[in-house]
Formats: C-alpha cells, sequence, structure tokens
C-alpha cells in the first residue's frame, strides 16, 4: 500500500514540475515595446489577426503553441498580437492610431493598416516584422505554420 501512494506522490510530482517547466509566449503591447527597445533592443515581430479568421484561430492554436516558435519569439524578439477590429486607442512612436468603422459592426484599426498593408490590400493573418529602429523589414500574409516559421525567424 505505501509503494502504491509513494508511486502515486511520484508521478504527481513529476506532473507538477512539467507543466511549471512549459515556456510561455510573452506577449508585449506597442506601448511596453517602445520602452524595451531602449533598454534591449530587438526585432520585433507584430502578428495581425482577427477573431473570425479560421487560419488565425489555426496559427494562435497551433504555430504559437509550438515550444520552439515559443522559445525563439522569447529569446530574439518582442512578439505584439493586433486586433486588425481592436477598438482601443494604441498610441504607438507619438501617434494615436484608433479604430475606424466603415458600416454596422465592421472596421479596422488604422495600426492595422499600417502595419499590414501590401499594395494597399490588407489580408488575414499577417506576419510583419520591424526591425530595432520600428521599420517593416518583412510582411508575410496566410497561415504560416511552426516549421516555417522558425525558418522565417532564425
Amino acid at each position: 500500500m505505501t509503494k502504491i501512494i509513494f508511486v502515486v506522490l511520484l508521478f504527481y510530482c513529476i506532473t507538477v514540475q512539467s507543466q511549471s517547466d512549459k515556456e510561455i509566449l510573452k506577449i508585449f503591447s506597442f506601448e511596453e515595446v517602445e520602452i524595451l527597445q531602449k533598454q534591449n533592443a530587438k526585432p520585433i515581430l507584430v502578428y495581425i489577426y482577427t477573431d473570425w479568421c479560421k487560419f488565425c484561430f489555426g496559427m494562435n492554436k497551433n504555430t504559437f503553441s509550438d515550444r520552439k516558435v515559443i522559445k525563439n519569439l522569447n529569446d530574439k524578439f518582442y512578439f505584439i498580437k493586433l486586433n486588425a477590429e481592436n477598438k482601443k486607442d494604441i498610441t504607438f512612436l507619438n501617434k494615436t492610431f484608433t479604430y475606424k468603422p466603415s458600416g454596422i459592426n465592421t472596421g479596422i484599426h488604422e495600426l492595422t493598416n499600417e502595419l499590414a498593408s501590401i499594395k494597399n490590400n490588407v489580408s488575414y493573418p499577417t506576419i510583419t516584422k520591424l526591425n530595432q529602429n520600428f521599420e517593416i523589414e518583412f510582411q508575410k500574409v496566410g497561415f504560416i505554420n511552426s516549421k516555417n516559421l522558425l525558418q522565417f525567424i532564425k
């Protein structure tokens, strides 16, 4: 009986320890990144998505839950998630960006247009890489699996 209790306790301890070791993706706001860039400059990866986008849902569930992706993003980038339909004002680089309605219950955030527009067209999801000077270096539209994202961020 004591052996069974010991084994159960050991299994419980191992399970709890392995859950606490799981690395969590660090997500920053635009305001935080501006401050952090002055202390420790890194490139910025902005993930632009919507709640209704199936490909965005797939990236949230699969790509951004991959351990290798999380480790690489946490180590090498400041990672920002931007909901393209966010209605809150965002102040970034001394400019305030706002949500612009385009109809009943539709619209787009100004910052989405700045970071996700390619030839005046916005698609979801979009990954935008900003350099340490907040300049767009690269934009990628569409679903990106963890393998391809790792190639991109290395």
